[in-house]
């Protein structure tokens, strides 16, 4: 029997329910590292020679295999097992296969300890850009890719131990698996700081160290947010008798034993499902000394000095990621007649977020940059970094929350979809700003650098007066801002706007100097001279809008 919309239907094709029509194809095979911005910068901070291997990488992160890897790494989480069939206590934690394919990625192309086997020039700005374009792809991995990386110079606190170490730390061997770390062709490190009754007040710490004959030391007590609990080292704080101090943790001893590290639990994350984060118990555990006694915050500080660094590349990264998503959806869909793109109100929006993720890139490799020069014994650019990690850390870190929610907003219903993948990305977005030390951390670390480090103060206005004369919003925002920067009673209550203002007149010296003069134009109008609102997409009408886009990747037009 034919229905009346049976005939409807051969009549009219194109009344078909299900043809899809207006909407974007997938953004897949595409190169992540092919965008002006990171391009400019890695070749600005010394790292040319890269540039080839990081598109490489970046056609990778783009492809079809390595998208499904990172869905599947977030969709099949992470699995603790506290004892074998037998009963015997192991406190492993299983991974899908796909978390192990992108880990193999990540160290193979030297985005862990590599660096610092690397005598090259630019070999830390290499590495942040290619953190940067692999962790687009996912970033809970990234974890403990970031912590490998940072322990190194920690570490180097104890001569012994790093001459043990640090070759396996850096190399490009992803080694899965608990071993004895000697018999191991790579290692991974992670850390352990913060206990449940004090979080950032590590001094409250409980976690007691007691030195033993043979001049090891037993540690007891209960970590509250340990990530990456399969990683083969450990920097730990413990209260020694010579006050709070830094030890490391195998999980596997010298002889093959386990060392006692009970996972208690893994967290139940908003987002980060990817890399398991855990409760570790110790009881009797063993350990050596990293660094005097009474010195653990000094010592593991040169750990969360780097792993900021990389909380900076992952938010510009994660902002970067969403925008593109953005450009491209609007790239290719149509409303009332025209494409998204072609809109007025969407094109200002694109332009806007583009402002923030071409700021973000570019302090981030300016600050990777830093990195670099001070490991070669720059002192100006190691007095430059202890200002610019900690306003860096505070303000791009900051802005991926928001950068993002607008990117998925710009998909409508689509992006609110897990298939889109931005969901993940917006899971993601705070966790940089938590990781590493709050913004309260930040913007207090900021204040404490300008009353004890003088030096850090005028390498940071330094790096401000080499755009002076250029642009007249860029030189008011910088003497109001030096106002300012003579610290009052009432300078913790403030440290906040403070911070966003040093971020600001930081990245607007950087673009001014670097970017294309329509988007440094844009920047100083909007984020300099208040000639905007709070929402993104209130760019003033005179702004070079298409010149901004331009400069964002898949938005061209």
């Amino acid at each position: 029997m034919t229905t009346t919309a049976d005939a409807a239907l051969r009549s009219n094709p194109a009344a078909r329910t299900h043809e899809v029509t207006n909407q974007p194809p997938p953004l897949v095979g595409h190169d992540v590292a092919d965008d002006a911005v990171l391009l400019e910068g890695v070749r600005r901070e010394g790292a040319e020679w890269y540039v080839e291997d990081l598109h490489r990488l970046g056609r990778l992160a783009g492809s079809e295999q390595v998208q499904r890897w990172a869905d599947e790494a977030n969709r099949y989480e992470p699995v603790l097992r506290t004892h074998d069939r037998y009963g015997n206590r192991i406190d492993e934690v299983d991974f899908h296969p796909s978390y192990h394919a992108l880990m193999d990625v990540a160290i193979s192309e030297g985005l862990g300890g590599a660096p610092w086997a690397d005598p090259r020039p630019g070999a830390h700005v290499a590495r942040a850009a290619g953190f940067m374009v692999w962790s687009s792809a996912e970033q809970g991995h990234g974890c403990p890719v970031s912590m490998t990386y940072a322990v190194v110079p920690a570490l180097r606190s104890a001569p012994e131990l790093a001459a043990l170490y640090e070759p396996l730390l850096t190399s490009r061997t992803y080694d899965s698996g608990l071993r004895a770390p000697a018999s191991k062709r790579g290692l991974l490190a992670g850390m352990g700081m913060t206990e449940k009754q004090g979080g950032t007040d590590v001094r409250a710490n409980t976690t007691v160290a007691t030195e033993q004959p043979d001049g090891t030391w037993r540690l007891r007590g209960h970590k509250w947010f340990t990530s990456a609990p399969m990683n083969d080292l450990f920097l730990v704080l413990a209260q020694a008798p010579g006050g709070l101090s830094c030890f490391l943790v195998p999980r596997v001893l010298p002889d093959g034993s386990r060392n006692t590290f009970r996972i208690q639990r893994l967290k139940d994350k908003l987002g980060n499902r990817s890399n398991a984060s855990s409760e570790p118990e110790f009881d009797d555990t063993v350990a050596w000394p990293v660094g005097p006694q009474g010195h653990g915050v000094r010592t593991i500080i040169d750990m969360v000095t780097m792993t900021r660094l990389d909380c900076i590349l992952g938010s510009a990264s994660g902002i970067r990621a969403a925008l593109a998503q953005a450009a491209h959806h609007v790239r290719h869909r149509s409303v009332f007649g025209a494409r998204l793109i072609d809109q007025p109100l969407m094109r200002n929006v694109i332009a806007d977020l583009g402002l923030e993720s071409e700021a973000a890139t570019t302090l981030a490799l300016r600050i990777a940059g830093a990195t670099d020069r001070a490991q070669r014994g720059d002192a100006g650019e190691r007095a430059f970094l202890r200002l610019a990690t900690a306003v860096g850390k505070y303000w791009v870190c900051k802005r991926q929350p928001a950068a993002v929610a607008e990117a998925l907003e710009c998909l409508g219903g689509n992006g609110y979809d897990e298939a889109s993948g931005m969901p993940r990305l917006y899971r993601e977005a705070p966790l940089n700003g938590l990781w590493e030390g709050s913004g309260n951390v930040n913007a207090l670390d900021v204040l404490r650098a300008l009353s004890r480090e003088p030096e850090s103060m005028e390498a940071f206005g330094a790096e401000i007066e080499a755009a002076a004369g250029a642009d007249a919003r860029l030189d008011a925002a910088w003497r109001q801002l030096r106002g300012e920067l003579v610290l009052t009673e009432d300078a913790a209550v403030r440290a906040r706007r403070l911070v966003e203002r040093m971020a600001l007149v930081l990245q607007g010296s950087l673009l001014v100097r670097h970017a294309p003069a329509a988007v440094a134009d844009a920047f100083c109008a909007s984020r300099l001279a208040s000639d905007q609102g709070l929402a993104f997409g209130t760019l003033a009408p005179a702004t070079d809008l298409a010149a901004i886009i331009d400069r964002v990747p898949g938005a061209a037009g």
